[in-house]
């Protein structure tokens, strides 16, 4: 493998474990902190359970034109870097003011906590697009992209999991010496921000572009960003599909904390099941590009939701017993492992085949549609654990044995059997639409290189 491939891989990688730890804090765990650690009452929580929904919906419908603005930039740091930068200093700065106690009640409480929400949104969404968007402008080959982006994934899960695995004992202890649960999610939170912006330094001084193999372009107008996105038809449905499979596999993930409290009837073994399944998610990752060379994608995305379907069944009908919620767990895991690198591939491709079809290449306009789809699903996610929480009896419950049978079914029901309907209905979408195989993703290179739009080696 060339040096500069490699130190790509890397280099760009290692930029996002900081990043996934902050988005994990505030993605499935603010709800926690406001219903948990701040106690905030149930008037209040449907009010900020709005407000989440409502805004990441409209922050996700300004997405691309992020992806238009970065899509348009021309400096000689590059069109990505500078946003990178701009986007992780004030999305860690605002994440640290989300996760600190200003004292306030009632509707000044919704009014700042909304005001912070959004901005929050706004810009992380400008580092994430301009992240991302730098992926498919590393390489054309798509093995080389799968090493990238499969280190990549690996280095997000990362810092999902040592967030997950270690929100419990890490602010337990703080809060013990801090005297304050409030204050140690507030160090925490800090703490992360701190790693994200370590990591993004190493992907802004260390990842090199190749700009001499694409074409210069002209400058993205809004009327072309609503073409790049309307009439590739192959980034819709990869869209769709992996909308439907983030909003189940976030719903899981966001109501974790949740179940082991309220329904195992220990918190403490979160962390420990939380390990296991991240060492098991991260082991799948790094395997991945292994099985892409003897395997099609379309059997990998087939044998992995087989894996997710069989895993939900057994965790919905199984006992609190970790002797069969365990094995349950790592079975969806795995699978969702693999589906998570395969989307990310699917939507990847589809840069070239706007290319291809519709005459310009638009990185970051299409990269734009994926935090648009991890924001709608976080939406959507989160709307169903604030509901969920609260028509459960969860969020007024003194002690987890204040909850009922019935709520406790609710509450397994939201986690686990709606994720899954999402998730075969996004497979559905994918083998009914998505066409882009091997054997079209190289027919698609060779007319680019024909017409002179990719200078291939």
């Amino acid at each position: 493998m060339e040096k500069a491939a490699k130190r790509n891989i890397y280099t760009f990688g290692l930029g996002t474990v900081g990043r996934d730890m902050v988005y994990a804090m505030v993605s499935m765990y603010l709800m926690f902190y406001l219903t948990d650690v701040l106690t905030v009452p149930s008037a209040t929580l449907w009010a900020l359970n709005g407000i989440i929904l409502v805004g990441r919906i409209f922050d996700a419908l300004n997405d691309p034109i992020m992806g238009v603005i970065v899509d348009n930039t021309n400096t000689k740091y590059g069109k990505f870097k500078p946003w990178i930068v701009l986007g992780a200093l004030t999305s860690g700065i605002i994440t640290i003011l989300l996760f600190t106690d200003f004292g306030l009640k009632g509707t000044s409480f919704v009014v700042v906590f909304g005001i912070l929400f959004i901005l929050w949104d706004l810009a992380y969404t400008t580092n994430d697009i301009s992240y991302w968007s730098m992926l498919p402008a590393l390489s054309v080959d798509q093995q080389e992209r799968e090493r990238i982006g499969a280190f990549a994934k690996i280095c997000a899960n990362v810092g999902l999991f040592a967030v997950v695995v270690g929100l419990v004992p890490i602010t337990t202890m703080l809060g013990e010496r801090l005297g304050s649960m409030t204050q140690a999610y507030h160090v925490f939170t800090a703490a992360l921000v701190v790693i994200m912006w370590v990591g993004q330094a190493i992907t802004v001084f260390g990842v090199r572009e190749n700009r001499e193999i694409f074409k210069l372009e002209e400058t993205t107008t809004l009327r072309g960003m609503v073409k790049a996105i309307a009439e590739n038809d192959q980034l819709l449905w990869a869209a769709v599909s992996m909308g439907l499979f983030t909003i189940g596999y976030v719903t899981t993930t966001s109501f974790g904390l949740y179940f082991f409290k309220y329904a195992y009837g220990d918190e403490g073994m979160y962390a420990v099941f939380a390990l296991i399944l991240g060492l098991c998610q991260l082991g799948a990752l790094s395997v991945f590009p292994l099985f892409s060379k003897r395997f099609s994608r379309e059997a990998l995305y087939s044998a992995s939701t087989a894996m997710v379907v069989l895993g939900y069944l057994i965790f919905f009908f199984a006992p609190m017993n970790m002797l069969v919620i365990g094995p349950a767990g790592i079975l969806i895991f795995l699978g969702e492992a693999f589906i998570q690198m395969l989307m990310l591939m699917f939507l990847t491709d589809t840069v070239e085949y706007g290319q291809w079809k519709l005459g310009k290449r638009n990185e970051s306009v299409t990269f734009s549609l994926q935090p648009v789809i991890y924001k709608v699903a976080g939406a959507v996610a989160s709307g169903i654990v604030g509901v969920t929480v609260i028509l459960s009896g969860i969020n007024d419950a003194l002690t987890p044995a204040d909850v009922t049978a019935g709520g406790l079914v609710l509450l397994k029901f939201a986690m686990l059997i709606l994720p899954l309907l999402c998730i075969l209905v996004g497979y559905w979408v994918y083998r009914r639409k998505y066409i882009i195989d091997s054997a079209m993703y190289q027919r698609i290179l060779g007319d680019l290189q024909a017409r002179g739009q990719i200078k291939l080696g």
